[in-house]
């Protein structure tokens, strides 16, 4: 399964290739309780076709009803749902309100090569901000940052930041990672099985997850990691283990964690140290034990306590605010 962006983008294509007009919705800016956040996007088409989310429900419902009903013109255009929405005015849950952008895009090449530049950004490694005229009268790409916000807009003009979908690299095989890596396909995560064992990876049958036939450390080192890669090693074996995370800190993933108790991961940190070379900079990068303490026992359990804690640092949240 493929990040929802992805997925997007790739319809987006799959339409304009196809010779129609498409409609690309971006969030802006949300307010109160709003279901999704500033650039999630939705692509839909004149046949009342869509793939993607705003709000949950109520607001692509709306926006597909309009659009079959000619609204929507304007090459681009700020609509609010939401609060004192005007003619929008759709009620979102616990009383939120958002702001999209709405970019109808004819399928001409310039269109197109905009559309291609984006889907390659969100399969690279490095982010790009997408510049849009709210006059209409334009639009290209800038360099970016991961640390710039998602959306900045005024009156004349929208930056939206892409980058690489989240990725998990999961590194070897074990129970527990055919849950975790269910876990994050529901989230969104592109997720990619290393596991050089041909006795073990024989018997790994998730639908829609890539398993490489190679040893983690070498697909880690080899380039498989961008800004938004999380790294997890799941075997209890170090000749796995140790190996990715000696690998995993040398890249910028933004979460990377080993399974095991606080006895071993305390003897995997002097052995990292001792014999892996690892700086203790290097060494504080690696989240041992593994997971969110959630008191988990079952494969299934301990999945969830690792793709909850990913999730937590991926949204910039302290363990004392949960």
């Amino acid at each position: 399964m493929q990040h929802l962006d992805l997925q997007v983008i790739e319809r987006a294509l799959k339409w304009a290739n196809q010779g129609l007009t498409i409609w690309l919705c971006t969030v802006l800016k949300t307010f109160g309780s709003a279901p999704r956040e500033p650039g999630a996007m939705l692509v839909a088409c004149s046949t009342g076709d869509y793939l993607g989310s705003l709000s949950g429900g109520c607001v692509e419902e709306d926006f597909i009803t309009r659009l079959q009903t000619g609204a929507f013109n304007e090459p681009v255009q700020r609509v609010r749902y939401g609060g004192d929405a005007g003619s929008a005015n759709i009620r979102l849950p616990c009383g939120g309100s958002l702001e999209v952008l709405v970019e109808r895009l004819a399928p001409n090449t310039e269109n197109l090569t905009h559309l291609e530049v984006v889907h390659a950004t969100l399969l690279g490694r490095q982010p790009l901000t997408r510049c849009i005229k709210l006059d209409g009268s334009g639009k290209r790409f800038n360099p970016s940052k991961n640390t710039e916000p998602t959306v900045i807009f005024d009156t004349a003009s929208v930056n939206i930041r892409i980058g690489p979908a989240l990725r998990l690299i999961i590194a070897g095989i074990s129970s527990v990672s055919a849950p975790c890596a269910l876990f994050a396909q529901t989230l969104g995560f592109e997720v990619i099985v290393c596991e050089p064992r041909d006795e073990v990876r024989k018997n790994f049958d998730v639908p829609g997850i890539e398993v490489q036939a190679v040893l983690p450390s070498v697909f880690i080192s080899s380039g498989g990691c961008h800004a938004n890669t999380a790294i997890v090693a799941l075997t209890h074996d170090p000749r796995i283990d140790d190996l990715a995370m000696i690998e995993a800190v040398r890249t910028n993933a933004f979460y990377i964690g080993v399974m095991g108790s606080h006895q071993t991961s305390q003897q995997r940190a002097e052995r990292l140290l001792r014999s892996g070379g690892l700086t203790s900079a290097q060494v504080a990068r690696i989240n041992m034990p593994i997971g969110l303490n959630l008191g988990s026992k079952t494969p299934a359990e301990i999945a969830l306590a690792v793709m909850a804690n990913i999730h937590r640092i991926y949204r910039g949240k302290t363990r004392h605010e949960l």
